[in-house]
């Protein structure tokens, strides 16, 4: 480790000048502070990305402008920024920090952990970060090969990195928290690799593991030696077969909420792996802790409470979405408790003191439940929901009806906004449970059927709805375009801003959903939005970019953007009213335009079998070779049509620190099927 450290920290990039950050107080992340700071990813702990700030408001939001931007040299921008004392900071692509002037965008320094060298083969799976956290002047962020890693907020200078994870394939994506000199962490990877989902508590100063919570059980009667031993005891009583044998899942990939009045932390926990029951777990139970909030001890890791959302998951209905803590009056008496839109389209209101289930309606349009029945907290699940070998089309489809993008909710309006996705998929299992073979380091880990064929521009819808928790109505919805807008921001000034997949900024009514401003960003908007205020001044800033993230590899319902990880740019916005700056220029979105390549000679026997070897090559180059925006569209590059050029490409990794993986396993035969099949498609070819 130490040999590791020397050599990552060889490659830091620092400014000359030091920034004048100090220790900060706790208070900066309650709910009461006064909103200038944006210390952590939902802003406070109560995770409900709501800033008081109102100096930008509904009388004045069409004055708003363009006070600056930053251009990146990054490849996600999936991502949103902290504010602290005037200074942003900002991680993006694979986990590069930056340290920004929050009045004019200049860079103060730039810290890159070089992830794309030391990451391997765990470079195939994830797609980059999504946040950072920041604690008494020091900044943490995980990256794509495990690491958590702490840097001095006044020079970017490392202090500390600890590996928290020890399979290739496993990577982080989401946000660190930070509470009580804690900073968690969780990971990703259970649909790319057999693994255990688990959480690890670290010490802010040193680095130092505090404790550590796994997720679901591993071999029956072994002992993991860490504070969550006794509580698999009897989660391994709902599991069945042999399950350990394939991971379980239960990855907590992305949110995780401090909760001070309790002391305690909820996970929001992941998917099952594979999703297939006949796989994981052939003669039945709820497998816990998958797709579940779990509430843990803050100081010790102890179990405290869960509430599984979606029992024995075979959808991928992770509940690894926002966790909004507030208190509510209920029946004449205030409640504190938690918002929950997980992945199953349903949005949940739960008593965060004991975990008991308060109500729970549909969020969209769902058929896999009838309802989730109050008494039980148990879905009513419908007739064929539990699919069988034949494809059965089922609402929502693996990306839910709520994805990643953070919901905010507003303690002016009561309402909480909801980025929405309204789409479903076929569902089939494996004719037999013999067959499941996966690739390794990729979205194969399912043991579902898969076929060919791109998702089409018109294959679902989205919305942003302001949903009402005390109802379980909405009380507005907007139209949103595709399915890959970013999470939303409200403020005290009333309004609800959202960053959309079509390249516009908008601010709409926190009241009545009216557009009241809207802002061409010439690219994606695909960072939530963030604000703070220096100098008296409000800001408003955004990360942009190509689309990226799952979504981002939807094939034409992404694609129909135009956005082009070649030529489009990532940027930082940031707006104040009055401003009058200008996007630089920026390349018009463009439709790709396959190659024929009549010079090639298609084998459709060997371009058959690349059907099941696209599954290495669909997360970033789409479904039916269909890019999305995150990643080249083949069907237009001349590189696969000779096999020496997609040979030193794919093979030799010729184009890795770009961020392409090398595959240096693949045989001749079967570069020559995914050759042939990306020339397939290019001709329009269906299997």
């Amino acid at each position: 480790m130490t040999k590791r450290l020397a050599f990552i920290s060889t490659w830091m990039l620092a400014a000359v000048v030091a920034l004048p950050v100090v220790a900060q107080p706790e208070s900066m992340f309650m709910d009461n502070s006064d909103g200038a700071d944006w210390p952590s990813y939902g802003r406070t702990y109560a995770e409900d990305h709501y800033t008081p700030l109102e100096q930008i408001n509904k009388a004045n939001v069409a004055d708003l402008g363009l006070a600056w931007s930053l251009d990146l040299d990054v490849g996600n921008t999936n991502t949103s920024p902290l504010a602290v004392d005037g200074v942003l900071y900002l991680a993006a692509g694979y986990s590069i920090v930056h340290a920004i002037d929050g009045k004019t965008g200049e860079l103060l320094w730039k810290y890159d952990p070089k992830a794309i060298a030391v990451a391997g083969k765990t470079l195939r799976a994830g797609w980059g970060i999504r946040g950072l956290a920041y604690w008494e002047g020091k900044v943490f962020v995980g990256t794509q090969d495990g690491r958590l890693i702490a840097l001095d907020a006044k020079n970017g200078e490392l202090i500390w990195s600890q590996q928290t994870t020890d399979i290739a394939g496993v990577f982080i994506s989401g946000p660190p928290r930070v509470f009580n000199d804690k900073v968690i962490i969780g990971n990703g990877g259970a649909d790319f690799v057999a693994m255990r989902g688990y959480v690890t508590a670290y010490n802010t100063d040193t680095g130092a593991k505090e404790w550590r919570f796994y997720i679901v059980p591993g071999k029956p009667g072994e002992k993991d030696g860490e504070v969550s031993d006794s509580a698999m005891e009897w989660a391994e009583d709902t599991w069945s077969g042999e399950w350990w044998k394939y991971g379980g899942g239960g990855a907590a990939w992305n949110a995780m909420t401090y909760d001070p009045e309790f002391n305690r932390v909820y996970i929001g926990t992941g998917n099952s792996g594979p999703y297939n029951e006949d796989i994981r777990n052939p003669d039945g139970g709820d497998n816990l802790f998958i797709a579940s909030v779990l509430a843990l001890d803050a100081d010790t890791g102890e179990y405290a409470w869960h509430y599984q959302n979606t029992p024995n998951d075979i959808w991928d209905y992770n509940s690894a979405q926002d966790m909004t803590l507030a208190t509510i009056n209920i029946d004449g008496k205030p409640r504190k408790v938690m918002f929950h839109a997980p992945k199953n389209g349903f949005f949940y209101v739960i008593d965060r003191e004991n975990g008991k289930l308060i109500s729970a309606e549909k969020l969209g349009t769902v058929n896999w439940a009838e309802s989730i029945d109050l008494e039980t907290g148990r879905p009513v699940e419908t007739p064929f929901a539990r699919y069988g070998t034949e494809p059965v089309l089922i609402w929502p489809s693996f990306q839910g009806t709520h994805f990643w993008p953070p919901q905010s909710y507003s303690p002016k309006t009561g309402l909480v906004y909801v980025p929405i996705i309204d789409m479903p998929v076929p569902f089939a299992r494996l004719d037999d449970p013999k067959d499941y073979d996966p690739i390794l380091f990729t979205p194969d880990f399912v043991g579902l059927k898969s076929g060919d064929g791109d998702v089409p521009a018109d294959a679902g819808v989205s919305y942003l709805k302001a949903w009402d928790p005390l109802t379980q109505k909405a009380k507005w919805q907007v139209k949103t375009p595709g399915i890959s807008n970013s999470g939303t921001m409200a403020t005290g000034g009333g309004l609800v801003f959202q960053g959309l997949a079509d390249g516009y900024l908008h601010a709409y009514d926190a009241d009545s959903g009216a557009d009241l401003w809207s802002y061409y960003a010439k690219v994606a908007v695909t960072g939530p939005p963030v604000s703070y205020s220096a100098d008296g001044v409000q800001y408003v800033t955004v990360a942009t970019g190509p689309l990226n993230g799952a979504p981002g590899a939807f094939g034409s319902i992404s694609a129909q953007f135009g956005w082009d990880s070649r030529i489009h740019p990532r940027r930082l916005l940031t707006f104040k009213l009055g401003a009058k700056g200008e996007v630089p220029a920026t390349p018009e979105p463009i439709v790709s335009k396959a190659l024929f390549g009549e010079e090639m000679n298609l084998d459709m026997k060997l371009a058959a079998a690349g059907v099941k070897q696209w599954a290495r090559c669909q997360l970033c180059h789409g479904p039916g070779v269909v890019a999305g925006g995150n990643a080249p569209d083949l069907r237009a590059s001349a590189i696969p049509l000779t096999f020496a050029g997609f040979e030193q490409v794919v093979r030799q990794g010729v184009l890795e620190q770009k961020g392409m993986p090398k595959f240096a396993e693949l045989t001749d035969q079967e570069l020559e099927q995914i050759r042939h099949y990306i020339r397939a498609k290019a001709r329009g070819l269906q299997f």
